[in-house]
């Protein structure tokens, strides 16, 4: 788990999303090119999502740094849900891609047409594999530290269009070099296709953050493991979780003798706190204490979250 603080964590995010940009920028120009030199539906393909790539890394770039505002009066809960409405955005251009692909590609299989100047569109899909595999593991390690849902969802994207690169690769060489054009069609369909299954992956991950999804089973235990650690918490219950951009929002009710002063529950808390925070350095946490004669019955140390009454829609 990163300890980075949450500057250098927007620091990650806003220098990937320029790279993210700049790539983009690139592989449209090389693509453009590739594309007037060899007429390839599957070069065309692929430049159409670069297209919706540049868009899609133009709209993260703007969205992490609105995420990164810090809470203001209207937002009390900050600003970071931002990425997830980058991602959903990123999720419909590729459904628009897909289907913009899929057209172009099936028009074709019914009539195809001649793939010339075969070695320049190699060259250029090669180079943009190059560049894209070199973006993504730039991005995959600002997603370690970061964990920015909207860094991922441009990830899933460009991983997406690296192996789609790998088809219209094949396809390319097929239609200029084995005089078989209507497989270059056809990879630009499957090219199609690929990129709908990824838009789908994308839309769930900013869905769950954008309709506060609970945390994992594993986080909840590890919440419940931390807590419940010191002796003098002797219960845990209405644990709610839910995840906006870095930041984990935890709230929960514990068990307390009701013995204990006011002076000595805060303190208990305090270093339940610092046990959270260890395992979630930019965590938002909420503990309230309660009696431990007060318990609710049919609680249990491990009861199932509930949505937040004031949670964040």
């Amino acid at each position: 788990m990163t300890t980075a603080s949450l500057d250098d964590v927007h620091a990650a995010t806003r220098g990937i999303t320029r790279l993210s940009v700049a790539v983009a920028v690139i592989l449209i120009v090389l693509k453009t090119f590739a594309l007037g030199a060899s007429g390839s539906v599957s070069i065309l393909a692929s430049l159409a999502d670069s297209s919706l790539d540049l868009i899609a890394s133009l709209a993260t770039f703007f969205a992490v740094r609105w995420a990164a505002a810090p809470p203001d009066e209207e937002h009390r809960f900050g600003h970071g849900k931002g990425e997830a409405m980058a991602a959903l955005v990123q999720a419909g251009l590729v459904f628009a891609s897909a289907v913009f692909i899929g057209w172009e590609a099936i028009q074709r299989l019914f009539d195809p047409r001649p793939v010339s100047s075969g070695w320049v569109g190699v060259t250029v899909i090669a180079v943009s594999m190059a560049l894209t595999g070199w973006l993504i593991w730039r991005q995959s390690r600002a997603i370690k530290l970061s964990g920015s849902v909207a860094v991922s969802a441009d990830r899933a994207h460009y991983a997406s269009d690296l192996a789609a690169n790998v088809v219209v690769l094949i396809g390319v060489a097929s239609g200029a070099w084995l005089a078989a054009p209507g497989l270059d069609a056809a990879a630009g369909l499957v090219v199609s296709v690929w990129l709908f299954w990824g838009a789908i992956s994308v839309l769930k991950g900013a869905a769950d953050q954008l309709l506060d999804r609970a945390g994992s089973d594993a986080d909840r235990v590890a919440i419940t493991t931390a807590v419940l650690s010191d002796p003098q918490i002797t219960g845990v219950h209405r644990l709610r979780t839910r995840q906006a951009g870095p930041v984990m929002t935890i709230q929960m009710h514990v068990d307390m003798a009701p013995t204990l002063t006011l002076a000595q529950a805060h303190d208990i808390l305090e270093a339940a706190e610092t046990r959270l925070t260890a395992l979630w350095p930019h965590a938002d946490i909420m503990i309230h204490p309660d009696p431990r004669a007060a318990t609710p019955v049919g609680r249990t140390k491990k009861a199932p979250e509930t949505p937040s009454p004031d949670a964040d829609s």
